[in-house]
């Protein structure tokens, strides 16, 4: 989506577009030498690092994933202003910023304008849409990485047990030295290289290369329990801290002053060797204890708890089976079911039915709002949904890495739904495993209770993950935001120099490059000729003496209600109501105008806002209209909101790269305001619309 609104921006401005993408199947359309060197400019919207090396002496602007899709326009008309990247000295500080969500390399002169409510835009700032902070990019790095190993692993080890299993009083059991038994080997392999691979390259998003092998063998001791007394290993959260200690550690080794004949050797030999050491001693010696203690203690309680009511301790059980999905936590509770199959098959129905829900639901969740997952997240949903049938928790690990406040809370209460249910109905559980698979197998008791359990845990997980994620998104207004102020202007000579009013460049080649969570997209642009990017001629005021928004609209183009019921009647209502300004020269081209723009992609931002907008000299200059629809018109928005407020903005195609940035710049810093929608809706005619309108500097 980021791709293709950066591409459609960037055409729409006239500028040629060159896009390359480093997703999951690694890097495509990758940008040549030649295109680096003659680009302007560079952006990078990255939830994840990305190394900058390539774009040293360009002009760089760094900003979160969102705003590839939200803003591409005025990322397009800020990179030309960004600060020049100065190599690897320059990364390397900004890296060392942990925690600050604000590159180091970001200066003033990008407009210091509120995108959204509170947020702003200029130099890439740390909240919503803002470049990410250090800790959440090197998550999401070390996630990116883990997932094909959950994958791979899940997959071969469901697939082994389907075909190869056979149930027995020990569990579903795979015959020795059978051909599935070998692909649940090699499957296993695949689960135990994923915690090490999380660790790993969380590390070395913080510290580069010296910090790869403390995170992976800091991250293996971490999942093997053996190793500091345990049962059960510290799962992914132990990766995850395991991670992070060894990014950290090495970045304060490589602080250290050292003689100028060790320096060769420091990232090659003593900073992997003693951060590797000190971690895995600390994670032995410190850690390991208290992690040892929790299983012991939670084992221990939850003996003393048999004798409570079914429902509180299914309840409990689903709490532990959800919470780390192969940590201590899941694991006491696990061994505390299995070991009891014999005497008291309800306590393993309980963690059974548990134990499937994490994955299940976090599938489910993708399939429910597909918008607000990546690519990479949706088809790692699927696969997750295939691992819960077959009782494969881990499955929903990579979506617990990447929102960890939000996931795990939403798979603990589906775990304890269906836990509860499970006690309800004394489900039982006759084998030491979990999942609809073992009812296939026949293995449960109560099956129809334990799929009841089953589905109510998923559903419960699925709609509390997507509910935040649901209004977070609906409290955005996306879309499309100019630039405020001036940016620079590239001469005949190459010089740059500040242009006297426009927030538009002319002459040379401009790129962008985005870089979605786990994807690159390189955008490069070449301006249209300055002749074509001329201003407009100045129109008089449509009102006398009116300033700001006011310049451009009036009371005849304003309307307290719209008859159309759909987008394209609405669209050619409003063309009509702009035409009443006395700018249009031609009706029916400003409506395919702007029917056109809207084939492009949608101009519905949220938050019940739509403005369409063409450039087009069917109107002989700039000129907005308003109008309300007390219904609502689907728009496409990406929160999924019906339009009720909007605009039509139309520009002759000479001020398209002025008037037209500044009127959604002034249009969409005023909407992120609630306050001023609330009194957009609640004005009871059009002079009272003015009035609010007037407002808008």
């Amino acid at each position: 989506m980021a791709a293709e609104n950066l591409t459609r921006a960037a055409e729409a401005l006239g500028h040629r577009i060159k896009v390359e993408t480093q997703g999951a199947i690694g890097a495509e359309n990758v940008l040549s030498d030649n295109d680096v060197s003659s680009a302007d400019a560079v952006i990078i919207a990255a939830d994840k690092d990305v190394d900058r090396g390539r774009f040293v002496g360009k002009p760089v602007l760094v900003v979160g994933v969102s705003e590839g899709i939200h803003r591409p326009e005025e990322l397009i008309a800020r990179a030309l202003s960004a600060p020049v990247h100065g190599g690897e000295e320059v990364e390397g500080r900004a890296r060392d910023r942990a925690g600050a969500g604000r590159d180091a390399a970001h200066a003033p002169g990008a407009a210091g304008e509120l995108s959204e409510v509170g947020v702003p835009t200029g130099g890439g700032g740390a909240g919503r849409g803002g470049e990410r902070s250090v800790t959440y990019k090197a998550l999401m790095n070390g996630v990116s990485y883990m997932i094909p190993f959950v994958v791979v692993g899940g997959l071969l080890i469901a697939a082994s047990l389907a075909l190869g299993g056979e149930t027995t009083s020990e569990g579903i059991v795979i015959p020795d030295g059978s051909f599935w038994k070998a692909v649940n080997d090699i499957g296993t392999v695949g689960f135990e290289l994923m915690i090490p691979i999380l660790a790993g390259y969380i590390a070395y998003a913080i510290a580069d290369r010296p910090a790869l092998a403390p995170g992976m063998v800091g991250g293996w001791i971490a999942a093997h329990g053996e190793l500091y007394d345990s049962e059960a290993g510290a799962g992914f959260i132990g990766a995850i801290v395991a991670g992070f200690l060894a990014g950290y550690l090495v970045l304060w080794i490589k602080r250290v002053r050292v003689p100028r004949f060790v320096q060769p050797i420091m990232p090659v030999i003593v900073i992997p060797v003693l951060a590797t050491t000190v971690l895995g001693l600390f994670f032995v010696y410190v850690l390991g204890n208290p992690i040892a203690w929790v299983f012991e203690h939670l084992t221990d309680w939850l003996g003393e708890l048999t004798g409570t009511s079914a429902a509180l301790l299914g309840v409990i059980l689903g709490l532990m089976i959800s919470f780390d999905m192969g940590g201590p936590v899941n694991k006491t509770a696990f061994l505390f079911g299995a070991g009891l199959v014999a005497e008291n098959p309800e306590i393993m129905g309980m963690c059974a039915a548990a134990i499937p829900v994490p994955p299940l639901g976090q599938g489910l969740a993708t399939l429910i709002r597909r918008r607000l997952y990546d690519g990479q997240e949706r088809e790692t949903g699927l696969a997750a949904l295939f691992m819960g049938f077959f009782g494969i928790t881990e499955g929903a690990i990579p979506f617990a890495a990447a929102r960890p406040a939000r996931v795990i809370p939403a798979n603990m209460l589906g775990g304890a739904a269906a836990g509860a249910i499970a006690g309800l109905a004394t489900v039982t559980d006759a084998v030491p495993h979990g999942g609809p698979i073992v009812a296939a197998f026949g293995a449960v008791g109560g099956t129809p209770m334990f799929l009841v359990a089953v589905a109510i845990g998923t559903l419960v997980t699925a709609l509390t993950t997507v509910a935040p994620l649901s209004l977070e998104a609906g409290e955005r207004v996306a879309g499309v935001v100019g630039v405020a102020g001036e940016a620079p202007t590239t001469g005949a000579g190459g010089a740059r120099r500040p242009a006297p009013e426009a927030g538009r460049t002319t002459g040379a080649p401009a790129e962008a490059v985005r870089t979605a969570r786990g994807s690159t997209e390189a955008v490069r642009t070449e301006s249209v000729p300055a002749s074509a990017a001329a201003p407009a001629p100045a129109a008089a005021p449509v009102e006398a003496g009116a300033v700001g928004l006011a310049r451009y609209v009036s009371r005849d183009s304003v309307a307290a209600g719209l008859v159309a019921t759909g987008r394209d009647g609405a669209i050619r209502e409003l063309a009509a109501l702009v035409a009443r300004s006395g700018r249009v020269a031609d009706v029916a081209a400003l409506e395919r105008a702007a029917l056109e723009r809207e084939e492009q992609g949608t101009t519905g931002l949220g938050a019940e806002i739509a403005i369409p907008h063409a450039k087009t000299d069917a109107v002989t200059a700039p000129v907005v209209g308003f109008a309300r629809s007390a219904e609502g018109i689907e728009w496409g928005s990406l929160d999924g909101t019906r339009a009720r407020l909007i605009f039509m903005i139309a520009v002759p195609e000479a001020a398209a790269g002025d008037e037209h940035l500044r009127i959604l710049a002034r249009l969409a810093r005023a909407l992120t305001d609630a306050g001023f929608r609330a009194r957009l809706r609640d004005a009871p005619d059009p002079a009272a619309i003015m009035e609010v309108l007037a407002e808008i500097p």
